[in-house]
């Protein structure tokens, strides 16, 4: 045995391997995820389908396609209004690239999903908006999209359940995007009048002119734990009144406790409660006739 062999010879000349020759792992982009709320790492898969964390219990946002696969009966869901002419109604710079930017990138027209559904057998109008698009604002087309599912369900005679996820008005369409507050209102309160049940699920986050209007006029307002819900943001109050808020403020257990809200159901537990609701308040179950 040669205990002592001689080392082969190391090169200390610098190294001819291009970069391009090392090969370096390659890791698929959204395979690893960081919870906001406890900073910790992971696995995708672990997040599962309603996307939570398994540390702390943090609720990922999801978009409006996730949620419609989440909470409806398989194969029910008939959209309305899919594509609606989105206009530029202040000639704001680059609106329109922007829109098509975020078209593409979030998957779907505009900040809000309409449409028909069943819940456990329950039937009802659906609409899911969608954080990834604009940050859920509030714009002409959110406002018409609303405005309609509210009426055809008043025609249909059936119960609206609507998921909030927004940034409030979208400045991008200033004063007219601030109109769609009074005009989804008046469809609800036409709605409402005729005895027909409204639910609203307020996820992160709800703010402003969203808050302001149609997701704090429910019958039952219904939320997820830890979701934001507030009309103006935490620093703007805090540079206001100049002082500093209590922590938690604008939590969705906040809301809670101060009485803005009815009950924070986990959103393993959504799908369930809302078909109850839907259950009890039929007008079958209540004696009416509608």
């Amino acid at each position: 045995m040669k205990l002592f062999r001689k080392r082969p010879y190391i090169s200390l000349e610098p190294s001819t391997v291009s970069e391009e020759d090392v090969q370096k792992p390659v890791v698929p982009e959204g395979l690893w995820k960081k919870c906001p709320n406890c900073k910790k790492t992971i696995y995708s898969k672990d997040l599962g389908e309603e996307k939570i964390c398994p540390h702390c219990q943090y609720n990922f946002r999801i978009s409006a396609e996730e949620r419609i696969h989440l909470i409806v009966d398989y194969g029910s869901f008939e959209e309305w209004n899919q594509t609606m002419a989105i206009e530029n109604p202040l000639d704001f710079p680059g609106y329109e690239d922007k829109l098509a930017k975020t078209k593409e990138k979030a998957n779907t027209d505009e900040a809000v999903v309409t449409g028909i559904a069943a819940i456990n057998g329950q039937k009802t109008v659906l609409c899911v908006m969608d954080s990834n698009f604009f940050m859920g604002s509030m714009g002409k087309i959110v406002g018409e999209k609303l405005t309609q599912a509210f009426e055809r369900a008043l025609e249909l005679k059936l119960p609206v359940v609507v998921f909030t996820a927004s940034g409030g008005a979208r400045m991008q369409e200033g004063i007219l995007s601030l109109m769609q507050m009074a005009k989804v209102s008046a469809a609800i309160a036409n709605h409402s009048a005729a005895g027909l049940l409204y639910v609203t699920v307020l996820t992160d986050p709800t703010t402003g002119g969203v808050t302001a209007s149609f997701a704090m006029q429910g019958d039952i307002i219904l939320a997820e734990p830890g979701a934001t819900v507030g009309f103006a943001g935490k620093r703007v109050i805090e540079q206001t009144i100049k002082a500093s808020l209590p922590e938690g403020f604008q939590s969705a257990e906040h809301v809670l406790q101060k009485g803005f809200i009815d009950r924070i159901v986990p959103r393993k537990r959504l799908r369930s409660a809302i078909s109850y609701l839907l259950a009890i308040h039929s007008p079958e179950e209540m004696g009416l006739e509608l």
